[in-house]
């Protein structure tokens, strides 16, 4: 991987806050990407540092720069990646409004998710409306997993459904906190925000169907499992007319993989696809329970924000992005 690699396009990058998880994962999938190149990658805390003295396997002598606003709009990206905390896009996205309104947006925090004007890119649901679009909101790492689970039965569902969700610590940022802290973290399951989560009303805006969401954060460092009850209108057979269900919705999907099994969490660490499995049908046949894992930072993040610049630039959908 590096950035001395030789590009057959000269489409460039901008990156806001890289020194996040995030942040690095996007560096990462840049570096390697046969058409799209790194303009830029602006970090306050890394400022005037190599990026390659950060970024294991990254090769060249880019470094990290503590970049204003209109500077960055200035050095006429073809897009910018804004993986910043939320409630802090405002300024770079008006900008880049001002400066270099033809440049794509990809904003990986929550504050353009409930946007009507911002293109919200789930590529597996929303591809459709993607092409060409420059203001794209990137889903949520847990919201991604819920909306694959649920979306094949919304009209079918009967009520409330409920999403148990574990996430690796790294879901928690850099920032210092009790979610992020190995020791406190050490054989313990921790609970947080049990109603009102923003994944939990990020999923019930964008499916137009309420849904209740219970977070926790345990010991490993990345990948979310989430395992989710639906209750059904209608009534199944028996568990394999689930998973059939998810079959036929995902098939012809690279970046969704069906199991029989419930998916495990450690084998998705580092992978770019989403595992959906464990489908289970209730006694009274109307009771469905799924599991699904993905990785917080690639799929969850900077996966699907390559997915979604591809698309906007008219590039194939998964270039740069390893699957099989």
């Amino acid at each position: 991987m590096g950035s001395s690699m030789k590009k057959t396009t000269s489409r460039r990058v901008g990156l806001i806050g890289a020194r996040g998880h995030t942040g690095a994962e996007l560096i990462r999938l840049v570096a390697d990407h046969p058409r799209i190149e790194l303009a830029y990658v602006s970090s306050r805390e890394l400022a005037g540092q190599l990026v390659a003295d950060h970024v294991p396997g990254f090769v060249g002598e880019l470094r990290y720069e503590d970049l204003d606003p209109a500077i960055a709009a200035a050095r006429g990206a073809d897009a910018v990646f804004l993986a910043l905390p939320n409630g802090h896009a405002a300024r770079w996205v008006a900008a880049l409004d001002a400066c270099a309104p033809r440049s794509i947006i990809v904003d990986l925090s929550a504050d353009h998710r409930f946007s009507d004007t911002w293109h919200y890119g789930l590529p597996e649901l929303t591809r459709a409306h993607g092409a060409g679009r420059t203001r794209i909101a990137n889903p949520g790492c847990y919201a991604t997993a819920m909306q694959l689970i649920l979306a094949p039965w919304l009209d079918r569902l009967d009520g409330l459904p409920v999403c148990f969700g574990v996430s690796g610590y790294s879901g928690a940022g850099t920032t210092p906190s009790d979610r992020n802290n190995p020791e406190l973290l050490r054989d313990n399951l921790m609970p947080y925000q049990l109603a009102g989560h923003m994944h939990e009303r990020e999923v019930s805006h964008r499916l137009r169907h309420a849904v209740a969401f219970l977070p926790h954060v345990a010991s490993h460092f990345r990948g979310i499992t989430l395992t989710a009850h639906l209750p059904l209108r209608d009534r199944f057979p028996d568990s394999a007319s689930i998973a059939a269900e998810y079959r036929s919705a995902y098939a012809g999907e690279p970046l969704v993989k069906v199991l029989d099994d419930a998916p495990w969490v450690s084998h998705i660490a580092g992978r770019h696809h989403v595992e959906i499995g464990g489908c289970t049908l209730g006694g009274d046949g109307r009771r469905a329970v799924v599991v699904a894992t993905l990785d917080n930072l690639l799929k969850g993040a900077a996966t699907q924000a390559i997915q979604n610049l591809n698309l906007a630039l008219g590039h194939p959908e998964l270039e740069g992005i390893p699957h099989g």
